[in-house]
C-alpha cells in the first residue's frame, strides 16, 4: 500500500521518506508531518497518540516537531470534497435551488409592486 495525504487522499509516493516537518501534499497543500498522518495516532484514545513518550500536541492538522512521527499509508479517511459536495447537494434538495418559488419575491421590485 502507497502512502496517501491524510486530508485529499492525493498519492505520496513522488515524495522522499522520511517525511521532513515542511513536507506538504503537491495536490492540496496540507502539512504532511502531522499527527493525522502518523502512525500512532488514534482519534479515540484521551491525548489522539498511543506513543505514551510524545509531547502532547495541541493541532493535529499542522505541521509538528514530533520526533516519535512515522507516516501511515491508511492515513486518509475519506470525507473532503467528496462529503461537502453530498452535504450541498443535501442541502439545494431541500432547499429547491434553481427552483423559483411563485409566492417569494424574487427580484428587490417584486417586494414594492404596486
Amino acid at each position: 500500500m502507497s502512502l496517501v495525504c491524510w486530508k485529499c487522499g492525493a498519492s505520496l509516493a513522488g515524495l522522499l521518506l522520511p517525511l521532513g516537518r515542511r513536507e506538504v501534499c503537491p495536490s492540496c497543500r496540507a502539512d504532511l508531518h502531522v499527527c493525522r498522518q502518523c502512525r500512532h495516532y488514534d482519534a479515540h484514545r484521551a491525548g489522539q497518540c498511543r506513543e505514551l513518550a510524545a509531547e502532547p500536541v495541541s493541532d493535529k492538522t499542522r505541521a509538528n516537531f514530533c520526533g516519535w512521527f512515522v507516516p501511515r499509508p491508511d492515513a486518509y479517511r475519506g470525507g473532503g470534497a467528496a462529503m461537502a459536495q453530498g452535504s450541498r447537494a443535501a442541502l439545494d434538495a431541500l432547499f429547491g435551488k434553481g427552483e423559483a418559488k411563485a409566492d417569494i419575491p424574487q427580484t428587490p421590485d417584486d417586494l414594492f409592486e404596486k
